[in-house]
């Protein structure tokens, strides 16, 4: 990506309210996943969110919020999988008040998962949904974002970085917003911008 195209991504994105909208459904991540081991992350069958969690157990680091680290759930975790690559759906059942169920599906969600979501959102956990224009999941989810598949100005995957790095930010902590953190980062990959 060249300086004028990053440039052109800043003047889109803040126009769109894309940056304002993945802000607000971090900020919810953030607050509602609290409890260490609480975060319960879950894609589809084909799809888990490998790269999501990796993102979102580095801003729980980075942030000292011990919340945000997920328990990643899997569909079909193999027979000796380490402990934190063997939780299976079995979890979902387990969800209690307290608790965050994060539904992550860029294609609908299939039913045994919607099944097991309004199980978890009966017991008292919340859920959250990053998804791709599912109807059913998003009537679920306390909080949804969509990102639909014909979105031309930002991918699933640029979103999921964005709600990342929003879920890490404290605040009125002091700490630069996501816009700042956003711009200062194109500008060390591309140098100030010139008027």
């Amino acid at each position: 990506m060249d300086a004028e195209q990053i440039s052109m991504l800043r003047e889109v994105l803040s126009v769109t309210g894309w940056l304002d909208r993945t802000s607000e459904f971090g900020r919810a991540l953030r607050v509602t996943s609290r409890t260490p081991g609480g975060l319960l992350l879950v894609g589809t069958p084909g799809d888990d969110p490998w790269h999501l969690a990796a993102h979102l157990d580095d801003e729980s680091r980075l942030g000292g919020a011990p919340g945000l680290a997920p328990t990643l759930v899997r569909w079909s975790p193999p027979p000796g999988a380490p402990a934190h690559l063997g939780i299976g759906l079995d979890r979902l059942e387990a969800a209690r008040r307290g608790e965050t169920v994060f539904v992550v599906a860029e294609e609908d969600a299939p039913v045994p998962l919607l099944e097991r979501v309004d199980d978890a959102r009966r017991t008292g956990a919340t859920v959250l949904a990053l998804e791709g224009g599912d109807r059913e999941l998003r009537g679920l989810a306390h909080e949804a974002l969509t990102v639909p598949p014909q979105e031309a100005l930002l991918s699933f995957d640029g979103a999921q970085h964005l709600v990342s790095a929003a879920a890490g930010e404290e605040p009125a902590s002091g700490r630069p917003g996501l816009r700042h953190r956003l711009a200062r980062l194109l500008e060390t990959v591309t140098g100030p911008t010139l008027d």
